[in-house]
């Protein structure tokens, strides 16, 4: 009969939440977030924040472990291979669908190993460069052309976000540089203070105060318009290269196998967390904006972006490793 059919719905959603342990997810023990990155990265900055009130929410531990190296794919690794049971997540950036094309050989498949939960936000990089060296996009693009080969940007590896919205924008603009990758998004951010490389397009979470400072200059935003953080800068599309923007993203997986009724508790105590007024604000003082979709959307967002990747990837002329 339907209400049977019903029942035993509601039952099987009860019983996913019960570990091997007889125990209620997630009674058992802490919550690991592995984050693939060095600890300050702007994956810190936006996770920390709203996973400290998700903690609160459901009572448990959220523990951040940083599990940096090969462009992000150990700590990608690490939870694609760890027990689908709820305690073990990652929280990762745009580079999760960048590695499918960069990495010839992964030890997990990027679509068939995680369920895509809930992204967190999404902002522009900015495009920083030393105070005395650029007034402008323009002024940086006609030094480049002037002098091929002159100029230097940084990121944050191989493949790394900043790494492939240089490569949109130096694209595009059509001049040729030097990538010097760092070991990670802070020492990018390290040698651009240090005025050692021309132009490094940095998260804005990690920028937004050095720019009010002014130690570094903003010469424009990836984003597809401007941002409520910085509204005198221009986007690179309105500085006039077309098909420039690059969005940065940040958002939280688990092994795909992890049962339904933890993903959709999960993503509702995530979305919880981020419509908290005081979430809100430090996320948009971090020039953080909303990026609201179901887990299935995320799942989607996430296919696509991988194929639209492999073709800027390509274009680049970057070698999979």
């Amino acid at each position: 009969m339907p209400h049977k059919s019903v029942l035993a719905l509601v039952l099987l959603g009860l019983t996913a939440t019960v570990d091997a342990h007889g125990q209620a997810w997630p009674a058992r023990q802490p919550i690991k977030l592995i984050t693939p990155f060095q600890a300050g990265s702007a994956i810190d900055a936006v996770a920390r924040p709203v996973f400290d009130a998700v903690s609160h929410q459901i009572g448990q531990s959220m523990v951040f472990e940083s599990r940096a190296g090969a462009g992000g794919t150990l700590g990608m690794a690490a939870v694609a291979k760890a027990e689908a049971d709820g305690y073990t997540l990652l929280v990762n950036s745009s580079v999760h669908t960048i590695v499918p094309s960069t990495y010839s050989r992964l030890p997990y498949d990027t679509v068939r190993d995680f369920a895509a939960i809930i992204p967190l936000s999404q902002f522009p990089n900015v495009l920083v460069a030393p105070p005395s060296r650029f007034k402008s996009v323009a002024e940086l693009v006609a030094a480049a052309k002037a002098k091929p080969g002159s100029i230097t940007y940084g990121s944050g590896g191989v493949g790394a976000v900043t790494h492939l919205n240089a490569e949109r924008f130096r694209l595009s603009a059509g001049f040729t540089a030097v990538h010097v990758p760092f070991k990670g998004a802070p020492d990018a951010l390290r040698e651009i203070l240090g005025d050692r490389i021309d132009f490094y397009f940095s998260p804005m979470a990690a920028v937004v105060p050095l720019i009010e400072s002014r130690a570094l200059s903003a010469l424009a935003v990836s984003s597809l318009k401007r941002s409520p953080s910085l509204p005198d800068i221009p986007t690179t599309l309105e500085a006039g290269y077309p098909d420039s923007d690059y969005v940065f993203w940040v958002g939280l997986f688990a092994p795909a196998a992890t049962p339904r009724a933890i993903v959709d508790r999960l993503h509702a105590e995530t979305a919880r967390a981020l419509n908290e007024p005081a979430i809100k604000d430090a996320l948009t003082k971090l020039g953080a904006e909303p990026m609201e979709m179901t887990p299935a959307q995320f799942d989607a967002f996430v296919r696509a972006e991988i194929k639209v990747n492999a073709a800027l990837v390509k274009a680049a002329g970057i070698q999979p490793n």
